[in-house]
């Protein structure tokens, strides 16, 4: 892409997974997604059926899930991640941890991680905690940190739906890649309505977003952030 190009979006309806399995990543690509909660995912997908089964099922899949992501983007690539900890009953499942055992089994680098505000500091959260995980997993060299970005992003900005990555969060995730590495292209392979996409879009990146739902690949096509 050309600095006088208009940045492309591509949407393409498919299972995550089996995309990636399928297609080889974009030179000059990188990652920024959420991965699905235990919430959100079917009773179908990865023998989810069995109730008393479903957390341990679902850590599997998300820490076997991270690690694909991780191995299908290019070596000059980061894999981001935008994950909320989630509570199952009195249980915290700190997501943060889980990707950060996806990249030591992968053998990848840890190049930051940064916490997110979804509500003020100081906020008691009694259910679901008030910040959220953005963590850069590079399974190449470890780019120069010319502009690093703060370490503390104390709001996450607009969500444009109900389970959207907010739009700050994507702008300091895209603005970093730009800055930092030779990433040309953002990929989300979990995109719901598309923020990512557009935020990549929005900051002069190409972007490819991947999704089952017909509806959200629709909503994604078209999302813009006025």
């Amino acid at each position: 892409m050309t600095s006088t190009d208009t940045p492309r979006r591509d949407v393409v309806r498919a299972e995550a997974r089996a995309w990636m399995r399928e297609t080889a990543a974009p030179a000059h690509a990188s990652v920024i997604t959420s991965m699905p909660d235990l919430s959100e995912m079917r009773d179908e997908d990865a023998g989810f059926a069995e109730v008393p089964q479903r957390l341990p099922r679902w850590r599997a899949w998300f820490v076997d899930t991270a690690r694909q992501i991780i191995r299908w983007v290019p070596d000059d690539g980061v894999a981001m991640f935008f994950q909320s900890d989630i509570r199952v009953g009195r249980v915290l499942v700190d997501k943060g941890y889980l990707v950060m055992r996806a990249a030591e089994e992968e053998g990848a680098s840890v190049l930051w991680h940064k916490i997110v505000c979804r509500h003020p500091p100081g906020s008691i959260a009694m259910g679901r905690p008030g910040y959220s995980h953005l963590i850069a997993i590079v399974r190449g060299p470890i780019p120069e940190m010319r502009k690093p970005g703060p370490e503390v992003l104390a709001d996450a900005g607009f969500m444009p739906w109900s389970r959207a990555m907010g739009v700050d969060a994507c702008r300091l995730a895209c603005r970093f890649l730009v800055e930092n590495t030779s990433t040309r292209v953002v990929v989300d392979p979990f995109c719901g309505k598309g923020t990512v996409l557009a935020v990549a879009n929005e900051t002069g990146l190409d972007a490819i977003g991947v999704e089952l739902s017909a509806k959200r690949c629709s909503a994604a096509r078209t999302l813009t952030l006025g």
